[in-house]
């Protein structure tokens, strides 16, 4: 994941676009876009399953007891008298018997229509023989419609141009099915977690009282023969290596007491050498210096220089454990999958090598301390002691001036003396920690573009596609915020505006954000702030608990709707808000944000028009633009939410004339219409009266579009944030360069003539 984070900002710096275009590499590769869409891991709601608990219980609780308290005034208005009760049932009973009245007089006159029509009927005109041919005509017609019927249904669904029939019981679905493997998968890893973490414990206890004794006197026994070694060679005992150099354990990865006499004379000279050597080195530098003034422009411009990977490393170091320890294992025998005992042991035994040494350390220095005064006594000298003990009180010294500038860089905590509960309750209360729906981000329903690289080649700027989107809203949010790991090595992002008209789901994004990573949602919308902490100390400790509690609780995502609003050149008379009042201490949160902090700052606009496009891109990292959905996008949503809201699709219902109809129109707008046509009601009308396009296309004609000089207007817009400037001068430099070459080529033509 973290590999994919740096080769999309490698990616981003080289085109000056947070939208890339693969579909010339998918017909290349005959490769669908399922191939290439980036999945979310699932791991990440499963490691946030107690953190994610405690905090919607937290929340149920606050937001309860807040419910009680703003439950005012006794309830009986919402109750009916005992007069009103007993009309209304009154009404209903006779209703119900006046409905079955009139079904008995129906099935009467049924009746009595049908014993007329037996008396005046004639006798049988044909014989025996005709009547069976035409009973079997009739049957054998009917028969062999259905039959063929039944395979046309069957050659569509294997073509995929029909959907496959749901079985009559749930429960045997392919997908129930797989979500009930997996539930059982998930028991036996947790049973082998707690298993294998249980025995890293006893392992361990089970190696100190085994083989700790032996341990101890063998690394005794190796740091005396290293003081009797140096003693022979250097005629001194050596001094002790540093708890920071890693003590005991620096000493066998030294070199013989031969060479490292070698080393010490060395490091006499070295002085001298160095002199030499630092004037070599100034004198290369002018040389260097000199050779780049001497270059021409060509040669001095260099080609594009990745980045250097922090995960590489990594991935090459876990590819070389996998080579050497598992790739040729025979597992044959471990059918259960549990850990590997042997294993554990070696991991183990390092590890209480480590602790027997502090120790071993502590008693080797008395013991070397001893040696020497022994031989200083010998000599007559005094002792070493006291220029040891300066030493080490130099180095106390300077460990209480770093303690004192880190006290003086670390921020004032405004709230020393309370839990994170109650914290977390108050922000509950106050309404700045909000609950969110969970959507997923594959409810963000849309289809690839492919034609998004002919686009560019033919210096034409593409609209992303609702697939680009997911793929982008995956990597700048989701796989950052889902592991610390990932976090703390990847680019850094710290905030992202999703931009777009209003319908596209820029809060459906934000709530898929929250969703796929288990995240706390804060709510700083000026709407939403407004008369809350109030005055200058009440904001400084707003976002004092915001980013304190969003420390605790991570990951979190802080959201601002109508982002632009803090910005605004001009606020109008109208507005109440105060949205002008984050607008200085936004910038000190987005910088205070660290690598370590899974933190993110989202926001939204529908109106970027009318803000600082400078103000608002220093404050967001990232601006992405959410585009209308194209026809291939519209053609999968009308079909995915007719199904979501109950209805069925018919052969008969012409689901591209539909989605060529709603050519510009958003999401919202569309899930407005499907959810007014297909009520209650309506759905349950389905087998008696099915759906028809034209039953969509009247609430749609209520509903204002999103007109092309709209969508113009944001491309515009975004051309003047920093990428929008760079993707523009890129462009350009590319139009320029193929012009220069065209003209030069039909020069050449002409001088050939």
């Amino acid at each position: 994941m973290g590999r994919i984070l740096e080769l999309k900002d490698d990616m981003v710096n080289l085109e000056y676009s947070e939208f890339h275009f693969f579909d010339d590499i998918l017909s290349d590769l005959k490769a669908t876009p399922a191939d290439i869409e980036i999945p979310v891991p699932r791991y990440f709601l499963q490691e946030q399953e107690k953190e994610m608990a405690h905090r919607d219980r937290l929340l149920a609780e606050s937001s309860a007891s807040q419910g009680r308290s703003e439950q005012k005034g006794p309830r009986d208005e919402l109750l009916l008298s005992t007069e009103d009760a007993i009309r209304l049932i009154q009404i209903h009973e006779r209703a119900r018997q006046g409905r079955l009245r009139a079904s008995f007089m129906q099935e009467i006159r049924r009746r009595e229509e049908r014993e007329k029509r037996a008396a005046t009927r004639k006798g049988p005109s044909m014989d025996k023989e005709c009547a069976a041919v035409i009973v079997q005509k009739v049957w054998r017609g009917f028969s062999a419609r259905k039959l063929v019927k039944k395979e046309r249904e069957l050659e569509l669904i294997f073509l995929g141009m029909a959907p496959p029939p749901l079985p009559s019981n749930p429960r045997h679905t392919a997908q129930a099915i797989a979500a009930k493997v997996e539930a059982a998968r998930q028991a036996l890893q947790m049973q082998h977690e707690q298993e294998y973490q249980h025995a890293l414990v006893a392992v361990k206890e089970k190696l100190k009282q085994t083989e700790g004794v032996d341990m101890k006197e063998t690394m005794q026994e190796e740091i005396r023969q290293w003081f009797l070694e140096v003693r022979d060679s250097t005629g001194k005992f050596p001094e002790y290596p540093d708890e920071e150099d890693g003590g005991s354990a620096s000493i066998f990865k030294a070199k013989d007491p031969a060479e490292l006499e070698k080393e010490m004379l060395e490091g006499q000279e070295g002085g001298d050498k160095g002199k030499k050597e630092k004037k070599k080195e100034k004198a290369e530098k002018k040389e260097k210096d000199k050779g780049k003034k001497g270059k021409t422009p060509e040669q001095a411009q260099e080609g594009f220089k990745m980045t250097e990977s922090q995960f590489v490393p990594d991935i090459v170091s876990a590819s070389k454990l996998y080579t050497d320890v598992w790739q040729r294992r025979d597992e044959s025998d471990n059918l259960r999958q549990a850990y590997d005992v042997e294993t554990v042991k070696e991991e183990k035994r390092l590890e209480v090598e480590a602790e027997l040494r502090v120790h071993v350390d502590t008693l080797m220095q008395e013991e070397l301390d001893n040696l020497q005064m022994a031989v200083e006594r010998d000599k007559g000298k005094k002792g070493k002691k006291g220029g040891k003990s300066g030493k080490k009180g130099k180095k106390s010294k300077k460990g209480k001036k770093n303690a004192k500038k880190g006290k003086k860089k670390g921020e004032k905590d405004l709230t020393p003396d309370r839990t994170p509960e109650s914290l977390f309750k108050e922000l509950v209360a106050e309404g700045v920690i909000v609950d969110y729906p969970r959507v997923r981000l594959h409810d963000y329903v849309g289809e690839y573009s492919y034609l998004g690289t002919t686009l560019r080649q033919a210096n034409i700027e593409p609209m992303p596609s609702m697939s680009d989107v997911r793929r982008v809203i995956t990597e700048y949010t989701i796989l950052p915020l889902g592991s610390q790991a990932v976090h703390e090595k990847a680019p850094h992002v710290k905030s992202v505006l999703l931009v777009g008209p209003e319908g596209v789901g820029k809060r459906m994004l934000v709530n898929a954000m929250c969703t796929e990573t288990g995240a706390t949602l804060f709510d700083l919308t000026p709407e939403n702030i407004c008369g809350k902490y109030p005055g200058k100390k009440g904001l400084e400790m707003l976002l004092h608990l915001v980013y304190k509690v969003g420390k605790l609780y991570a990951p979190s995502v802080i959201y601002m709707q109508n982002a632009e609003k803090t910005f605004l050149k001009k606020i109008p008379k109208t507005d109440l808000s105060d949205p002008k009042r984050l607008k200085k201490d936004l910038p000190r949160l987005i910088k205070k944000l660290s690598q370590e902090d899974r933190i993110l700052l989202v926001g939204t606009s529908q109106l970027p028009f009318d803000s600082d496009v400078k103000a608002l891109t220093a404050v967001y990292q990232k601006v992405i633009l959410l585009p209308r959905p194209d026809y291939a996008s519209r053609y999968v949503l009308w079909r995915s939410l007719i199904q979501q809201y109950g209805g069925r699709l018919t052969p008969a219902f012409d689901l591209s004339s539909l989605a060529k109809v709603s050519d510009g129109y958003t999401p919202g707008h569309i899930k407005m219409a499907v959810t007014q046509v297909l009520s209650e009601r309506r759905a349950a009308q389905q087998h008696k009266k099915p759906l028809v396009t034209a039953e969509f296309v009247a609430p749609l004609a209520r509903i204002d579009p999103i007109y092309r000089e709209e969508e113009e207007a944001f491309k515009s817009w975004y051309s003047k944030t920093p990428m929008g400037k760079k993707r523009e001068k890129a462009t350009s430099g590319e139009t320029d360069e193929t012009e220069t070459k065209g003209k030069s080529g039909k020069d050449k033509k002409k001088g050939k003539k």
